[in-house]
């Protein structure tokens, strides 16, 4: 396609919508770097700001919080979410549209909202915020996500292999250990990082339902942003984009399409 006016228009519109949304992050990540606490003036090169971080008490203890409630969130929703997955897409029963379509509610509605209606279900039900209420919030949202990445990677998937594996004689679940969960398997990772990564970075549904002994990364963050922000909110921002962009990548290449037998395989 030959260059036009329309070409360049296009490429310098997509060039200022990536500077608008990746800049404040740049600038943010390289004042964390400045030696200086005034975010405003540059005075020079120093990671001694990191090293603040990590001595600081009560930021190891929300980093603690944050990584115990992602890592179980993560495991029960990546159990949950894969089982639903599979049950969603080898089975035909009444209503699946409608329960498909469920499946996105967590997804598609407001997380202020989710949050408001998460607290009102806790204290309905007598259960005291704080961890538990925090696990339980995660699971609920992250659910989806999974089931949602696992299903495409099961779209993917040749039923061929699962009928090929019957016909060899082996039982349902020594197909599904040998067959079904090697291939499905990246989605399933794919879906795991996806849900820790969304656990570890909330703030709204989490600033609902946490308790105040379980304090995690985001809202210490903002607590520390009320107070004034300082060089150690930038180090220890730029530390949890770093932290979700590798997850994020990670997620990408292992939720690739199944490979398809070749002739020479066959």
């Amino acid at each position: 396609m030959p260059k036009t006016w329309r070409n360049h228009a296009l490429l310098a519109y997509a060039l200022a919508i990536l500077a608008f949304l990746y800049l404040p992050l740049m600038i943010l990540a390289l004042y964390s770097f400045n030696e200086s606490r005034i975010n405003a003036v540059w005075s020079g090169f120093t990671v001694n700001w990191y090293a603040s971080l990590f001595n600081n008490r009560r930021v190891l203890e929300a980093l603690t919080n944050s990584l115990v409630v992602a890592c179980i969130s993560t495991v029960v929703s990546t159990v949950l979410g894969t089982t639903g997955a599979m049950a969603l897409n080898r089975y035909k029963y009444r209503f699946k549209a409608a329960i498909n379509g469920l499946l996105y509610l967590p997804i598609l509605i407001p997380e202020i909202v989710m949050g408001l209606s998460l607290l009102v279900l806790f204290s309905q039900t007598a259960i005291p915020l704080g961890k538990v209420s925090l696990i339980l919030a995660h699971i609920t949202f992250c659910v989806s996500f999974v089931v949602i990445t696992v299903n495409s990677r099961l779209e993917g998937m040749e039923a061929e292999l699962e009928a090929a594996a019957a016909d060899l004689y082996a039982t349902p679940l020594q197909t599904f250990r040998y067959v079904t969960l090697p291939l499905a398997m990246p989605g399933i990772i794919a879906g795991a990082l996806i849900a820790f990564t969304l656990s570890i970075d909330d703030f709204v549904i989490s600033f609902f339902v946490a308790g105040p002994n379980s304090t995690t990364l985001p809202l210490y963050i903002y607590a520390m942003v009320k107070r004034g922000i300082s060089p150690e909110i930038n180090a220890l921002s730029t530390l949890m984009m770093l932290t979700t962009v590798l997850l994020i990548i990670l997620a990408h290449l292992l939720q690739g399409s199944p490979k398809k037998a070749s002739p020479a395989d066959e």
